[in-house]
């Protein structure tokens, strides 16, 4: 039996009368691909969220690695191992492909305020490792020649990349992907689908939240589709796209069982 290294029991959320998130429960394997999918409005993004403490939950538990998530600020979620991309892009514009990955590093580092201020030998060599683990992370995404680009200079596809490059940067054992194939067009599509399975080679568990149904059914060992924040289908690839309840709400049909 896999191990379970996310879960989520009876989780809610609720923005004054409405209920984002409702009575949800889900699990997630070390080292699978998981696609959360639905309609807008679903849920989606507020349940990454709440996995990244930006949200606390109105009720139930959310588990990561056997640790309780549940009232941990964000740089602590990060510190576990979490780390997600956004639905748009979170760049630094103003900084280089290169301090963009930097500044993702820099929250799994140990040197103090006064290491840092007086630029004390510990202090120096944690930002020359910094640097190469970064430069690392851009020659996996084979964008090492646009270390010293601004990142806005950067088309759509390679800002795509870069973001996950930050996020990997933070050594993450779970990662979050919000919708990285928007506005991509189809050979931009195919090389994020090819990055994401090497991500997973790494031993990286990925949940992703994309509409591209063709990139979702490809890449995903399991789905997990929400609707008007309820669960109303989880399963493989195969069993989603028989399931007549998610049929119903993408095409908006009535099913028996409604």
């Amino acid at each position: 039996m896999r191990e379970e290294i996310l879960k989520a029991k009876n989780l809610q959320k609720s923005f004054g009368g409405l209920r984002a998130i409702d009575s949800l429960n889900f699990a997630i394997c070390r080292g699978q691909i998981k696609s959360v999918i639905g309609p807008n409005g679903a849920g989606k993004t507020t349940l990454f969220n709440l996995i990244t403490g930006i949200f606390p939950p109105s009720e139930g538990i959310l588990e990561f690695n056997g640790q309780i998530l549940n009232g941990l600020k964000p740089h602590l979620i990060a510190q576990l191992g979490i780390s997600r991309t956004f639905q748009n892009l979170q760049l630094f514009g103003n900084m280089t492909v290169l301090e963009n990955v930097m500044v993702g590093r820099h929250s799994q580092t140990s040197a103090g305020l006064l290491s840092t201020g007086l630029r004390l030998s510990r202090m120096q060599k944690e930002e020359k490792d910094i640097k190469e683990k970064a430069l690392a992370e851009l020659t996996f995404m084979g964008l090492e020649n646009r270390a010293t680009l601004e990142a806005t200079s950067l088309p759509l596809g390679e800002q795509k990349l870069l973001e996950i490059a930050r996020a990997l940067a933070t050594y993450p054992k779970l990662l979050l992907l919000d919708e990285p194939a928007a506005g991509l067009n189809t050979r931009e599509t195919e090389k994020l689908c090819h990055t994401i399975r090497k991500i997973q080679q790494r031993g990286i568990t990925i949940i992703l939240v994309e509409h591209d149904m063709s990139l979702v059914m490809e890449i995903s060992d399991e789905l997990l589709v929400l609707n008007y924040g309820k669960k109303i289908a989880e399963g493989s690839p195969r069993d989603i796209q028989r399931d007549p309840d998610v049929i119903a709400a993408y095409l908006g049909e009535e099913t028996g069982n409604a």
